[in-house]
């Protein structure tokens, strides 16, 4: 089968110096560097129309970047910008864009961004594109989060870096490979996106999204299967990533094709309630057991308490208390410096 004319479209315009080929993440680590190497400019807060251009010189404005596309020297040209500058924009001027890698945000966690922005101010900016089709307006490659938190604090401005990407599988692959390696891409963002790309005929099969995305095709195929699923149902799920992740999303999906979206919420909650493990989810789905039952092993205690612990926002594990003298705390996805400090400090606690 050809590939799609938007497959076509991302291998158009490859990134290379020299022999060697950078993806859309090494261009923004690159774009990243400069800001590092290079003094901040001043900052002016409450703009609320096009950006003033920032005080560089002209041969920081003006020098060319290899491999810029001739829309984006145009643009930067005009508003006098350099590449890697961070500046203001209204947040009014920014969109989501329509390959944007996530489709759900918790609204919990929007919240408490938005308590710590109202604090502390944004401390990193966003990344934008701009529509080249309507001035003054822009896309966001990365930090759609901060700009529904920046709103939900009733700002009126939002710190950007305006990079040089087509509106397409690649800015798409830059937000993804950001999200992935923050932990906060999930297998429910990847079912919804995945299967509007294929809905809309922007590739022709799970197999060439697979390669476009350097994925192997049972993890999109998986995915995919996900997707077929009613949004209400994946709600519940999207808040829970340590009880449901791709496999155990998959058996809920089978459950549901076979017993509809009621039965399949009664399963959810019996999920939870029980702490039932994707085996035994599955032996549900295949007849070997009812939600009803309790097909959890013979012994395996249930707990009496569960506190859900967030770092920065984020879900990494809860603390369980079983009966009079047994605690089981679950950590995961922490830096080697924050476990070791959590660690030490635990250490402590237990000292007599």
């Amino acid at each position: 089968m050809k590939p799609s004319q938007f497959a076509k479209g991302f291998q158009a315009r490859p990134d290379t110096t020299s022999s060697e080929k950078r993806t859309a993440l090494d261009r923004l680590n690159a774009i990243d560097g400069l800001v590092q190497d290079k003094p901040k400019a001043r900052e002016t807060a409450g703009r609320s129309s096009q950006p003033e251009p920032i005080a560089v010189t002209t041969d920081d404005a003006t020098s060319p970047v290899e491999n810029e596309s001739a829309e984006y020297r145009a643009w930067r040209l005009e508003q006098g910008y350099r590449p890697g500058q961070i500046i203001e924009l209204p947040l009014k001027a920014i969109k989501a864009s329509p390959f944007n890698p996530r489709h759900f945000y918790l609204k919990t966690s929007i919240a408490e961004l938005a308590v710590n922005l109202a604090k502390q101010g944004q401390q990193q900016a966003i990344h934008v594109i701009p529509d080249y089709a309507a001035p003054g307006s822009y896309y966001v490659s990365d930090g759609g989060r901060r700009v529904r938190a920046l709103k939900e604090a009733n700002k009126e401005v939002v710190k950007a870096i305006v990079v040089d990407l087509p509106i397409g599988l690649e800015s798409y692959k830059l937000g993804y490979d950001l999200n992935v390696q923050r932990d906060s891409q999930t297998v429910f963002d990847n079912a919804v996106v995945w299967k509007r790309f294929i809905d809309d005929k922007h590739f022709q099969s799970q197999r060439e999204l697979a390669d476009h995305l350097g994925l192997d095709e049972s993890t999109v195929a998986v995915a995919l299967s996900i997707g077929k699923l009613p949004e209400s149902v994946m709600h519940e799920m999207v808040a829970r990533p340590d009880r449901f992740g791709s496999n155990m999303a998959y058996q809920v999906g089978r459950y549901h094709g076979a017993r509809g979206t009621d039965a399949t919420l009664r399963l959810i909650n019996r999920i939870l309630a029980d702490d039932l493990s994707t085996r035994q989810v599955a032996d549900i789905v295949k007849g070997r057991a009812t939600p009803q039952e309790s097909p959890k092993p013979a012994g395996r205690q249930r707990y009496a308490q569960r506190l859900e612990i967030k770092l920065d926002g984020m879900a990494v594990g809860d603390l369980k208390s079983y009966g009079d003298d047994r605690l089981e705390l679950r950590l995961k996805g922490l830096s080697k410096d924050r476990r070791d400090a959590i660690l030490h400090q635990i250490e402590e606690m237990l000292k007599v």
